[in-house]
C-alpha cells in the first residue's frame, strides 16, 4: 500500500517531523511501500505561508521522492479524520515507476516537456480558481489524455493559494530553477494507462422538483422552463408567493439547481443525482422577464432540477459511492452468504483480495464538519464505505470530475491494482 501520514501542530517543522515518523514507520513494515517516488502533499491554509520551508523539508528528508505535487486547502483529509482551522499537512506516497507518470505545472506544461514513450490516459488536477478561463483550461487539458477524464479541485485559502509541483522530468528551458511552489494556474500529475484507479463523484443534494427542460434563455438566465415562466415554476415548485415575499426569498437562497445535457439518466436508480448533474447557485430573480439567474452559462435543451443540500442526502451518496468503489473490486466469485456477511461488517482492515494501495479524496468546502453533523463525520462515513484505506485529499473551492467543475460536490480516486484498463468513471 502507499505510506500516507498527517498531523497538526502549531510549528510546521514539528508536524513534517511527526508526517516522516508515521512514514518511515509504514516504509519499514512490509504491507507499504518501501521506497515511493511521488509524494502527494496537502496544508490547510494555516500553513500559506510556510509552504515552501514544508516542501523543503520533506524533500530533504525523503530524497527518493522525487516527485511532489498538491495544494492548499481550508480543510485537509486524511483516512477517519478531517483539520479544519487548524495548521495541518498529509502526505501519501505513490509507489509508482517514473514511466507510470509525469507532473506538470506552468514550468513543465504537460506534453511540453520531452515525454518519450509516456502517454497521459488520466490527471490529477490541482487548480486557482482566480484563474482566468479556469473551467476551459481544465476541459483542454483533459482533452490532452488517453480517457478524457481528470481529476482533483481548486485550491482553496483564506490567504495564500499555493500549489505544489516538483517534477524530476525537468522545466521548459527559459523558465529557469523553480522551486516546486506556484500560485495561480494549473498543476498536478498525469498517469498512464498502467496506473489503475477507480474514480466516482457524490453529489449529495436532494431534488425537490421533477426534472424540466430549459425552453429559453439568454446566458446565465433561465427565461423558460417547459415553455412556462422559470420564475413561475420555481416559486410553484417551492410551494411559495412573492406575496409573502420573506417566506419565498427564504426559500429561494436554501435552493441550487441541477442541470445536465438531457432528460436522459438525470437520477440514479437510488435518486440521487448521476455524474452528468452539476449543481449550481441560484444567484438573482429578474421579476420583469420572469426569469432565473444561476451560476453557470446555459443553452437551450438542457434539463434543470431545483434542489436542496441536505445532510441525509449527502451521507446516503457518500456511502453509495464508497460502497460502489468497494464492490467493483469483490472478487465475482466469493459465495453470497460471504460477501453478505463482509459487506456488514466494520471493515478495520481493507480484505487482501482487494489489492487497494491509497486513495484521494477531493470534497467541497462546504460540506466538511457541521454539514455532516459532527467534526470529520465525512470521512467516517467515507471509511465505513470504504474500508481503512490510505487516504488523503482536501477541501476544496470547486471540484474536477471527467472535464467538468463541479460545486457540493466529493470526488473519490482510488488506486488499485486489480484493473489494467485505467480511471473507471
Amino acid at each position: 500500500m502507499f505510506p500516507f501520514a498527517h498531523a497538526t501542530h502549531p510549528d510546521s517543522a514539528r508536524c513534517c517531523n511527526l508526517v516522516l515518523a508515521q512514514l518511515r514507520a509504514q516504509m519499514a513494515s512490509e504491507d507499504y511501500a518501501s521506497s515511493p517516488s511521488l509524494g502527494l502533499l496537502y496544508i490547510t491554509d494555516h500553513y500559506a505561508r510556510q509552504a515552501q520551508d514544508i516542501l523543503d523539508h520533506l524533500g530533504a528528508e525523503l530524497p527518493w521522492v522525487t516527485d511532489w505535487v498538491g495544494t492548499t486547502g481550508v480543510g485537509i483529509a486524511a483516512n477517519n479524520v478531517e483539520y479544519f482551522d487548524e495548521p495541518a499537512l498529509c502526505v501519501m506516497l505513490c509507489d509508482l515507476t517514473i514511466d507510470q507518470y509525469r507532473v506538470f505545472s506552468g514550468v513543465s506544461p504537460l506534453g511540453a516537456v520531452e515525454m518519450t514513450g509516456f502517454e497521459a490516459h488520466t490527471a490529477l488536477i490541482h487548480a486557482d480558481g482566480q484563474t482566468a478561463d479556469v473551467a476551459d483550461l481544465i476541459a483542454e487539458l483533459a482533452a490532452r489524455t488517453q480517457s478524457g477524464y481528470v481529476f482533483g479541485g481548486l485550491s482553496s485559502s483564506r490567504t495564500l493559494a499555493h500549489q505544489f509541483a516538483l517534477s524530476s522530468s525537468g522545466n521548459v528551458q527559459g523558465q529557469g530553477l523553480q522551486r516546486g511552489v506556484f500560485t495561480g494556474g494549473l498543476s498536478g500529475v498525469a498517469f498512464a494507462q498502467s496506473v489503475a484507479m477507480v474514480s466516482r463523484v457524490t453529489q449529495g443534494c436532494s431534488p425537490v422538483s421533477k426534472v424540466r427542460t430549459i425552453t429559453a434563455c439568454e446566458g446565465h438566465v433561465v427565461l423558460t422552463l417547459d415553455g412556462q415562466a422559470a420564475l413561475d415554476v420555481l416559486l410553484q415548485d417551492l410551494g411559495v408567493s412573492l406575496e409573502r415575499p420573506r417566506e419565498a426569498m427564504s426559500q429561494v437562497q436554501k435552493t441550487l439547481v441541477g442541470i445536465s445535457a438531457g432528460h436522459e439518466h438525470t437520477f440514479g436508480k437510488s435518486g440521487h443525482f448521476e455524474e452528468a448533474v452539476m449543481v449550481r447557485h441560484i444567484i438573482g430573480l429578474d421579476p420583469a422577464k420572469r426569469g432565473i439567474a444561476v451560476a453557470q452559462s446555459l443553452s437551450v435543451g438542457q434539463s434543470l432540477t431545483f434542489c436542496v443540500r441536505s445532510a441525509e442526502a449527502a451521507k446516503a451518496d457518500l456511502t453509495r459511492m464508497g460502497t460502489q468503489i468497494r464492490d467493483s473490486l469483490e472478487p465475482q466469485d466469493w459465495p453470497l452468504l460471504v460477501q453478505d456477511a463482509w459487506v456488514q461488517n466494520e471493515l478495520s482492515q481493507p480484505h487482501p483480495e482487494r489489492k487497494v494501495l491509497g486513495a484521494i479524496y477531493v470534497s467541497c468546502a462546504g460540506r466538511g464538519g457541521p454539514h455532516f453533523g459532527a467534526p470529520s463525520a465525512e470521512l467516517q462515513c467515507l471509511r465505513r464505505a470504504l474500508g481503512d484505506v490510505p487516504l488523503v485529499g482536501f477541501f476544496a473551492a470547486g471540484e474536477i470530475a471527467h472535464q467538468n467543475l463541479y460545486g457540493y460536490t466529493g470526488v473519490l480516486t482510488v488506486f488499485t491494482e486489480n484493473h489494467t484498463s485505467g480511471p473507471e468513471a
